[in-house]
């Protein structure tokens, strides 16, 4: 890892500068080791892992579910197929403004740019106004950057608090989405991070089970009764095994004592059990 001592880690967020990712990475960071991370940008979640791999990025972040849209499923596929641990989470609510260059209202703008995700969970609000034609882009954040580089006037979009004030942009109207209860969790895979066992309580973890009847009941009856609390379970089929899946589950526990119990008991019934990440949880 091409980091010294004194600087802040690179982290690697797919989108860009300002975007949720990135706020994901400051809140994270800043309570870690009090710096500020120096975003890598990328386009795809698999970037991620690649600027990892090509000494771009010590770090990532990476979403993983929304409480309002569900699991990013092809992201659950890749913190099985890399070997980059999970070492914390962040819970971000999603919090969409409508943005422009400063000193316009919003009687001046026509049309308003943003991800079509952000669309979706602003539909409500725009319905109000029905002057403004809602265009679908590749990004949030990239949006606003947009506007401000290009000093589109008449033109809005739709990003986080962060992206306005990194480019300069006035916020018309804040937290425009139609449930304020939306929230997304990200993922902080960094193996430089060494999470002290007093603080790990929860894990997150792969596996495949056999080919039988009961075999899942059997693993949750013994999960239970260390008194491990399963938070989150999802199942992906296995690609060329019909009809058999992987297994992602999400475990809170008390005592690292009883998980390592429960690992132990569990796993002769397992198959392919992967260890994605032990850590401390943000809720």
């Amino acid at each position: 890892m091409n980091q010294t001592e004194n600087s802040a880690r690179r982290v690697a967020i797919q989108g860009y500068h300002g975007c949720f990712h990135e706020q994901a990475a400051r809140i994270f960071y800043s309570k870690y080791d009090g710096k500020v991370p120096e975003i890598v940008e990328c386009p795809t979640f698999d970037g991620l892992y690649s600027s990892i791999d090509a000494g771009k990025a010590d770090a990532a972040v990476m979403a993983i579910e929304n409480t309002v849209s569900g699991g990013l499923l092809p992201n659950f596929e890749l913190l099985r197929k890399y070997n980059v641990k999970i070492k914390g989470e962040v819970f971000l609510r999603i919090q969409q403004n409508l943005m422009a260059l400063p000193g316009q209202k919003i009687e001046d703008i026509h049309e308003v740019r943003t991800h079509y995700m952000a669309i979706n969970q602003t539909r409500q609000f725009f319905q109000t106004c029905p002057w403004i034609r809602l265009v679908e882009s590749e990004d949030t954040a990239k949006s606003a950057a947009d506007v401000a580089e290009q000093r589109l006037e008449g033109v809005g979009a739709v990003a986080s608090l962060l992206a306005a004030d990194l480019y300069g942009l006035e916020v018309l109207k804040e937290s425009i989405e139609t449930y304020k209860q939306n929230f997304t969790r990200f993922l902080i895979l960094d193996d430089s991070i060494i999470v002290p066992k007093e603080k790990v309580n929860k894990v997150s973890l792969c596996f495949t089970l056999p080919h039988k009847a009961g075999s899942l009941a059997q693993i949750l009856t013994i999960l239970s009764f260390y008194d491990m609390n399963l938070t989150r379970i999802q199942s992906l089929p296995i690609p060329g095994r019909s009809w058999q899946y992987f297994f992602y589950a999400d475990i809170k526990f008390d005592s690292y004592l009883r998980y390592s119990q429960a690992i132990s008991a569990v796993r002769p019934l397992m198959e392919d059990l992967n260890i994605l990440g032990e850590y401390e949880a943000a809720l």
